[in-house]
């Protein structure tokens, strides 16, 4: 059973790459350079593939479609904006968008797949992502799906999203239950040597880990007082603006 998964390096593909090979799936990961700022999360893809080869059959390959960077770079993972402060759910988080990012990757992800005989593409869409990125809806998840089994007619591929109706904090639960390596992940937006923190994507991480009662494994004892430390005043910051 061959299944082709988009896997960013991050927390939620990680844990679905855990998820799928727990159920027996031989994953064929993809990789994408599209002309992000850094290499942070192609760099933890490799390690988290590489750990979970103890577990399962990985195949996993870095994609590098960056000339289409001219095309879509806006915003602040691809273009000159900066990285906002602040949690995902707020407004100024839509700097973090990548024009028609993900169906450019799944629709590429389909084509494999039809290549190589496998009858469906994953990705780690999640509730928590719902009210800015809209590529991560279960409405955009079964218009693609719909698309996707049209365009491919003679070989059926199915898009599926298993954790569209999970929040964050669901999924790092079901990610330590199946016991995923999270020190081999990698979230922040930054591209520095170790997470800033304070971005959005660091934020939620954070959060996700505390509804855990866990810490965070990538981090030290150190950066994770100083996590929880930032987390609880952006936390309050935001509650007075709401």
């Amino acid at each position: 059973m061959k299944g082709v998964l988009i896997l960013s390096g991050g927390v939620d593909s990680s844990t679905l790459l855990y998820y799928l090979l727990e159920r027996g799936y031989e994953v064929h990961a993809l990789t994408f350079y599209y002309g992000q700022k850094h290499f942070k999360e192609i760099e933890y893809s490799k390690k988290i593939v590489e750990k979970a080869k103890e577990v399962g059959k990985v195949e996993h390959k870095v994609v590098d479609i960056s000339t289409i960077h001219e095309l879509i770079a806006k915003g602040a993972l691809t273009a000159e904006e900066e990285v906002p402060k602040a949690f995902y759910t707020e407004e100024v988080q839509r700097r973090t968008i990548v024009p028609n990012r993900n169906m450019i990757l799944l629709s590429i992800a389909a084509g494999y797949a039809v290549k190589i005989g496998a009858g469906e593409v994953f990705y780690a869409a999640h509730k928590s992502d719902y009210s800015i990125y809209p590529d991560c809806r279960k409405e955009f998840v079964k218009a693609l799906d719909t698309a996707l089994y049209l365009g491919n007619l003679w070989s059926p591929v199915e898009l599926k999203a298993p954790f569209v109706d999970m929040t964050k904090a669901e999924i790092v639960k079901l990610g330590l239950e199946l016991n995923v390596p999270y020190e081999y992940t990698w979230s922040c937006y930054e591209g520095d040597e170790r997470p800033c923190l304070s971005c959005g994507t660091c934020l939620e991480r954070t959060e996700a880990f505390l509804l855990n009662d866990a810490r965070d494994p990538l981090l030290s004892d150190e950066e994770w007082e100083r996590a929880v430390k930032i987390y609880e005043e952006k936390k309050r910051e935001y509650e007075s603006k709401s």
